[in-house]
């Protein structure tokens, strides 16, 4: 777990130096390597094919605490809306079963749901 926060320490870096497209690739290959997600999956319409992928995997719970924030990391204005959409959709999911599976509540990410539930309203 120490070497995807790591990771993701790596991504917000390169996106703070304006480096977006590294940061997009060192992503993709990290949720591929270390998730076994691809991109095509995180962009997929069918959020049911993700949850049941979620499942599949059976992720210890840290693992799926760090998968969301990865996703969470993701998110950015530069992308277009639909995009977005669909990852914050998938991290919801996420949130969800870190709830319901897991027994997990975190302050952070009861806040980053209500984020995320306010961005997909409005």
């Amino acid at each position: 777990m120490q070497k995807l926060a790591q990771v993701l320490a790596r991504i917000m870096g390169l996106k703070l130096e304006g480096r977006l497209e590294e940061a997009d690739d060192l992503f993709k290959e990290s949720l591929l390597k270390e998730f076994e997600i691809s991109e095509e999956d995180l962009l997929s319409d069918s959020n049911n094919e993700f949850n049941t992928l979620l499942h599949k995997k059976e992720y210890p719970a840290e693992k799926l605490d760090t998968l969301s924030q990865f996703l969470y990391a993701y998110l950015s204005p530069s992308f277009e809306p639909e995009r977005n959409k669909l990852i914050a959709e998938k991290l919801l999911l996420i949130y969800q079963m870190l709830e319901a599976k897991h027994h997990i509540v975190s302050m952070v990410n009861l806040d980053r749901q209500k984020k995320i539930q306010r961005y997909l309203n409005h």
